[in-house]
């Protein structure tokens, strides 16, 4: 009896190619720029693995006539095209709050590197440039305890993200769609209204078409010279060209950002700031967020196979 036939829009590790080989036949990776035409045979495939940055849209499902499950391996799923899948009857999942505290302890990191000079610090010892004990041997810096931290997303990465922020006696403030019912710390109904009051701004949203350059000059502006972003979300939700003009011109003390608008390409700009932390989207590669991101795809794969409930379902379109 043949294999169940899965395709995988993007590479995936040796540890789980061979923990799924043995009960599926695995087709891909597919080219991130130009998916099609597809590896022969994967038009056979009835799961599709993919990312929330990959495109999969009307044209992919046309070439995977048999498709009846798409699996986003992260928790984004902003690339696919939902109601075209649901129209489909195609079933929709991805990985729930699996990566959410790897996420959260990165987004903490970030915060820490950006706010306490960490990488300026890094560099000028490793330039040989720490001549003397003076005081002033890198800039001042406010700290973390006693700031305003603003969390942009208060979903499950957003909740952990405060949690880590109130054990080093930051204030915590959000902004969402809706105030939530089991969140304790102080809502503001706009982003806008959050940036002003806020010393740190982490955005923690899903991306989407409506948070496109949410953070762009007004919401940089309102943070203040003072304040540093942490980006641990997806780069659509920062304008990064106004971020550049902010760190540039001081009207933002620093960032910390993980993702960018066109990945894996960074903006010469932002390589050139001192200001600046960047890390190359690594926020989820611990081995704990991608064994738990594993569980929840290999379970569910086993479970659309053989006709049983799935988990993490992605929400309606």
């Amino acid at each position: 009896m043949p294999k169940p036939a899965i395709l995988f829009a993007m590479p995936i590790s040796p540890r789980l190619r061979d923990r799924l080989a043995d009960r599926y036949e695995l087709f891909g990776p597919l080219d991130r720029q130009n998916p099609l035409p597809l590896p022969p045979g994967a038009e056979k495939a009835q799961a599709l693995v993919t990312l929330g940055s990959l495109r999969t849209d009307a044209a992919l499902m046309d070439a995977l006539p048999q498709l009846g499950f798409i699996a986003c391996y992260g928790t984004g799923f902003e690339g696919v095209d939902r109601a075209e899948a649901i129209r489909r009857g195609i079933r929709l999942t991805h990985a729930g709050e699996a990566n959410a505290t790897a996420v959260a302890e990165f987004a903490m990191g970030l915060v820490i590197a950006a706010g306490r000079n960490l990488a300026r610090g890094d560099r000028l010892v490793r330039a040989g440039k720490w001549a003397n004990l003076a005081i002033d041997r890198v800039p001042l810096t406010p700290g973390l305890a006693g700031q305003r931290m603003g969390i942009y997303g208060m979903g499950s990465i957003g909740m952990k993200i405060a949690q880590r922020a109130a054990a080093f006696e930051m204030e915590i403030g959000y902004h969402n769609r809706s105030r939530r019912g089991d969140v304790d710390h102080a809502y503001f109904g706009s982003l806008k209204e959050l940036a002003t009051w806020a010393d740190v701004l982490v955005v923690a949203v899903r991306a989407s078409a409506e948070n496109r350059h949410a953070v762009n000059a007004e919401i940089l502006e309102a943070l203040g010279p003072e304040g540093v972003l942490v980006n641990i979300s997806r780069g659509i939700a920062v304008d990064e060209t106004a971020l550049c003009e902010a760190l540039e011109t001081g009207r933002i003390l620093g960032a910390g950002l993980d993702v960018y608008q066109n990945e894996p390409h960074v903006p010469e700009r932002l390589m050139a700031l001192e200001n600046a932390v960047l890390t190359p989207h690594m926020a989820a590669l611990s081995l704990g967020a991608q064994r738990a991101q594993q569980k929840v795809l290999v379970d569910n794969l086993d479970a659309f196979f053989s006709g049983r409930p799935l988990s993490s379902l992605m929400p309606a379109a």
